[in-house]
């Protein structure tokens, strides 16, 4: 869920523990249905949608670490042809997000000032978190799904057929059981584990989520320094999982969120496994610094007041040698990596990465 995130957080406390708001609008796009047929099901987020190239746009925002998630994904599997994508703008009011980086601040394809507005299209008066990733049908310009879990499962099972030649298998059949393992506890106290941290209203509440964030990446730091990657020898969807969050975590979430034991460049396994992959076609390449500071630091003035937002850190230290390759293992097993980035809309601009 996006950092939309800031608002649920308010109203979503127990005791001072964050509690995310994890309701989402569950419909599927599956591959079985025939192009062009109608959702099938009476009941949103048990809806079905057909797989269908041209008729979906993925809404998506740089500095949203879940949306990023699914920017991967789309990107290492190829679907750039199939499902368009539109970025919305770093920052949010209490409403929705904007697509004000566009030209007349709307999306070029929907027309839409607001994603809001393709949640409203869907279900008028939508009461939860207006939140990215969103996948919007284009001939309703109305929302399917912002379940960014069963999205990224989609992606990469329903839509294999608009796959790239090379593309990886990144959710394997015989590593599926440890893939969700992994999930089970990362995601708690790590991805989720930062925000408890940050958002947290209570000390003691506060104290309980940072210290089993820190155990976490004490044991990530363990599990990595004798083996490239989380899950087998090559990259899976629990790598692109973990990597949204420890690429933000320097820059934000160690002072921002006060999760600040240890920088992720103070740990070499973690330090060593983020350069690998920020390195890996399909990571850094999709990372944009200046928004994810700007969004964290301007749009959450509970945590920062002033809405100040830090020059730094320099991140041009992503691209150091990283020497993983000595642990054997290949990024993409039999696959290959994407290509350069095709549409100059969905590049992040000069100076904006590590460079």
């Amino acid at each position: 869920m996006a950092d939309t995130d800031f608002i649920a957080a308010k109203n979503a406390s127990t005791d001072g523990e964050f509690v995310r708001d994890a309701t989402y609008i569950n419909d599927r796009v599956v591959a079985e249905l025939p192009a062009g047929s109608d959702p099938v099901g009476g009941t949103i987020g048990e809806m079905r949608w057909p797989v269908e190239a041209g008729r979906y746009r993925l809404m998506a925002a740089r500095a949203c670490p879940w949306a990023s998630r699914t920017i991967i994904v789309r990107r290492l599997m190829g679907l750039e042809d199939a499902i368009s994508m539109g970025l919305a703008g770093p920052t949010h009011d209490i409403n929705s997000w904007t697509f004000d980086l566009d030209p007349d601040g709307r999306d070029p394809v929907t027309g839409l000032q607001r994603l809001q507005e393709a949640y409203f299209n869907r279900i008028p008066d939508y009461p939860r978190g207006i939140t990215v990733p969103a996948l919007v049908d284009l001939p309703t310009r109305s929302v399917v799904t912002n379940a960014y879990q069963k999205l990224n499962f989609d992606l990469l099972t329903e839509w294999s057929a608009f796959h790239r030649d090379g593309a990886p298998d990144l959710y394997p059949d015989e590593h599926r059981a440890e893939i969700d393992e992994l999930d089970s506890w990362i995601y708690p106290t790590v991805n989720n584990g930062v925000y408890r941290c940050g958002f947290a209203a209570d000390q003691g509440a506060y104290e309980k989520a940072y210290d089993e964030l820190w155990a976490s990446l004490d044991r990530l730091e363990e599990r990595l320094t004798t083996r490239r990657y989380l899950v087998g020898d090559t990259i899976t969807a629990a790598d692109i999982r973990l990597f949204t969050t420890l690429v933000r975590f320097d820059p934000v979430y160690h002072g921002h969120f006060k999760a600040n034991r240890s920088k992720i460049t103070e740990m070499p396994a973690l330090w060593g496994y983020l350069r690998d992959l920020f390195q890996t076609p399909g990571f850094g390449d999709t990372c944009d610094f200046p928004q994810i500071k700007e969004h964290y630091y301007a749009v959450h003035r509970d945590v920062n007041p002033t809405g100040v937002v830090p020059k730094g850190p320099a991140m041009g230290n992503l691209l150091s040698p990283h020497h993983r390759e000595e642990l054997g293992g290949r990024p993409f097993g039999d696959g290959t990596a994407p290509g350069p980035i095709a549409n100059p809309a969905e590049r992040v601009p000069a100076g904006h990465g590590a460079d």
